[in-house]
């Protein structure tokens, strides 16, 4: 059963990059509206439990916590504004291995605030900016829009990172239902006025565009991230954390079936480089200590509920 659910989990979250350039390629749907539904309809369906068994709950949050929750929140809405947009300028494959080194930008981060990583978590952070290196390189030779979609969706990663540091400290004192119905409400309210600044409608689509959200928000947010969230209660955050990355090669696999997809073959061995080196990092991240506290903030670096 285990497996069935990784399995679900792996399609579900390398889906979100192939259904999101679809959906903009084949519909009126602007980037920022896919950004909105999905995090307004995930606010709406994971506030339910918290309301029917908790309803006082939300009136309990401190401003330290809603503090927290504010920046993952607008670290959550400038993610999808960058790496549903990098999608519109670079191939699937390429953005979603970019983006997926937030667990990279977790490790950088960390660095600057002064912690001392294990030698294998700086040779992993190596390994994946060769790929990288390879993969902007190649793009940089086909267009100009190619390589500013890889920085955009190096951006989102970032962002990823933050978010993930952020949700974490809120995370500290706060149920999971609360903290995501906020998180993503929040999200939802950022990305609605970045869309009324851009000028983006979050309104007014055929329905194959709402469709495309639909299937975005099923697919990504609550089936993948949720069995995800779900195997962290049976597997250990380590295997799930490699499981994760399975993502980078299953959203290459889907876009070249679907979207007919084809890159280079250098392209091909960054996505391979980034894979290899993220795998190094979480290793690396999950041997700093050797904990519990660090086995759960390993989890989070792997960066579960984001794309």
């Amino acid at each position: 059963m285990n497996l069935l659910i990784a399995a679900l989990g792996v399609l579900g979250v390398a889906s979100s990059g192939p259904l999101i350039a679809g959906t903009l390629a084949a519909t009126s749907v602007s980037a920022l509206a896919i950004a909105f539904w999905r995090n307004a309809i995930g606010a709406a369906v994971m506030s339910a439990p918290v309301l029917v068994r908790e309803p006082r709950q939300f009136g309990k949050v401190t401003r330290r916590e809603f503090t927290w929750s504010a920046v993952a929140g607008t670290a959550l809405a400038l993610h999808f504004a960058c790496f549903i947009t990098s999608l519109q300028l670079t191939s699937v494959a390429a953005a979603s291995a970019l983006v997926c080194l937030q667990s990279a930008w977790i490790a950088v981060f960390q660095l600057f605030r002064g912690t001392r990583h294990r030698w294998p978590v700086l040779v992993g952070l190596g390994i994946a900016f060769g790929g990288v290196v390879a993969i902007t390189g190649f793009d940089m030779g086909s267009s100009p829009e190619a390589l500013l979609g890889d920085l955009l969706a190096l951006a989102g990663g970032a962002l990823a990172g933050l978010y993930t540091l952020a949700g974490g400290k809120a995370r500290q004192t706060m149920g999971v239902g609360t903290y995501t119905t906020l998180c993503y409400g929040l999200c939802a309210a950022v990305v609605a006025v970045l869309a009324l600044f851009m000028g983006q409608p979050l309104t007014g689509f055929d329905a194959g565009g709402w469709l495309g959200i639909l299937a975005i928000t099923v697919c990504a947010q609550l089936v993948g991230h949720t069995a995800f969230n779900h195997l962290l209660a049976t597997m250990s955050p380590l295997l799930v954390s490699m499981i994760i990355l399975l993502e980078i090669p299953g959203a290459a696999i889907l876009a070249a079936i679907f979207l007919h997809e084809m890159l280079p073959a250098g392209t091909y061995a960054g996505l391979a480089l980034i894979l290899a080196g993220l795998a190094v990092v979480v290793v690396g991240q999950m041997r700093n200590k050797g904990t519990a506290a660090d086995e759960a903030s390993a989890a989070k670096v792997a960066g579960l509920g984001t794309d």
